[in-house]
């Protein structure tokens, strides 16, 4: 067992210690009122890398230079700009290149997803998902069971926590997927839960959905870029995901779409066509019929939004830099050291406030995210920790986000989050 350290001198060897240390000063970290700020907020929107500037300077410069001819003279022609993205995010998400490509947004990609793979027909139309998924997942998942004539409240079943509990037993889950049964057409899950950062095993999942005849997909906004993911491997029929959080591509940003190698060409899946999907080679003899690329590309609508694809391009050259194995080995580090550092605190001001971590202790069950329950103080304490320079993140009721990034947080960054914390649960 690690033999943590409330100090600065412990914190700071800890980041000289560290083999991505460097990667930090390859961001822009935000300084507020005069105070350089403890940005744990990588799970909502990620930090600025400073080559960002140099990369959209030069699709700027084409644009300026070339006009329309850009989509083929400029230096990364706009015609082909999402495959610059394809191999860098298919190793962040353990894919084959046939089975991602980045466009859209990220509910968009959803809604793509599902007209494919909510087939309800018969007595086969329910769909299952966690309980308290993020908003915009529910919305999509009630007016896709609108659309296809169905009550959400019937179509939908959602898997909690047990009474008393934060989290949500996978077991229940599976039993959910196996009473459904025959009348279960899809699974639609949020991979990192947003609210309690809880991670599931997605290949369980997956298994048990296909056991009884249904597509599986996953919601991974809170996923990709943070936890392992192994997407191919474990068989998931579909998946997508933002870039604006732990993979740092611009408020908004593009979204990414798996599709499993096993679909790539079944023409016959239903889906919203659009141009961009259609077969390259023919694209542009504008003639109607659609007929689709091969893998996750057929599912393009729009030409390439190269602004927002170029942000995206230079964070993913730091993650192919660094790889997602030791990105992952110093979440681990980070986050253990958060966690032990939260508690020593609770320990210390029990009478006032008392923290308590609604997150898993497992590192296999977890990301970068540490919920965190007040008992004692709550919006108080957040806004008292805001003005002092924690940029994090609230959550109603009561529970404070919180998300350090190994790119570009330290472990100075989670001490001082601690002295920040205790001087404002005492004063």
């Amino acid at each position: 067992m690690v033999a943590y350290k409330s100090s600065i001198e412990y914190a700071q060897e800890q980041d000289e210690n560290d083999p991505l240390r460097a990667y930090r000063e390859k961001f822009h970290i935000p300084v507020i009122n005069g105070i350089e700020t403890v940005y744990f907020t990588g799970n909502s929107l990620g930090l600025q890398p400073k080559s960002v500037k140099n990369y959209l300077d030069e699709e700027l410069e084409a644009w300026k230079n070339w006009g329309v001819e850009g989509h083929f003279e400029a230096k990364r022609p706009w015609f082909s700009y999402h495959e610059f993205l394809t191999d860098k995010i298919a190793r962040v998400v353990g894919a084959k290149p046939i089975e991602v490509v980045v466009t859209h947004s990220l509910t968009t990609n959803l809604h793509l997803m599902m007209v494919s793979f909510y087939q309800p027909k018969g007595e086969r139309y329910k769909i299952i998902c966690e309980k308290k998924a993020f908003p915009s997942d529910q919305y999509a998942l009630e007016s896709q069971a609108r659309f296809h004539g169905y009550d959400p409240s019937d179509a939908i079943i959602e898997v909690g926590p047990r009474p008393g509990e934060h989290l949500i037993h996978e077991e229940d889950i599976v039993r959910a997927i196996e009473e459904a049964g025959d009348s279960l057409a899809m699974v639609m899950i949020g991979g990192v839960n947003y609210y309690s950062g809880q991670l599931f095993d997605m290949k369980r999942i997956t298994e048990a959905g296909h056991k009884v005849g249904a597509y599986v997909g996953f919601d991974l906004a809170h996923a990709a870029g943070n936890v392992k993911l192994e997407l191919h491997a474990w068989g998931v029929d579909f998946a997508a995901w933002c870039s604006y959080k732990y993979l740092n591509s611009s408020p908004g940003g593009v979204s990414g779409m798996f599709v499993h190698e096993r679909h790539a060409n079944n023409k016959e899946l239903p889906r919203f066509s659009g141009w961009w999907g259609h077969d390259k080679d023919t694209r542009f003899l504008m003639e109607p019929g659609f007929n689709p690329m091969p893998g996750a590309e057929g599912w393009q609508l729009s030409n390439a939004p190269v602004l927002g694809m170029a942000a995206h391009l230079a964070s993913l050259d730091l993650f192919d830099e660094v790889g997602m194995d030791a990105l992952i080995e110093k979440r681990r580090k980070l986050t253990d050291y958060l966690e032990f550092v939260i508690e020593a605190i609770s320990e210390r001001n029990k009478d006032r406030c008392e923290f308590e971590i609604i997150t898993p202790k497992e590192q296999e069950r977890r990301g970068a995210q540490l919920s965190i329950l007040s008992h004692g103080m709550g919006k108080t304490l957040f806004d008292a920790i805001t003005k002092e320079g924690v940029i994090a993140d609230w959550r109603e009721p009561n529970v404070i986000r919180i998300a350090p990034v190994p790119l570009y947080n330290s472990f100075e960054d989670v001490y001082r989050f601690g002295t920040i914390l205790e001087k404002a649960i005492q004063a």
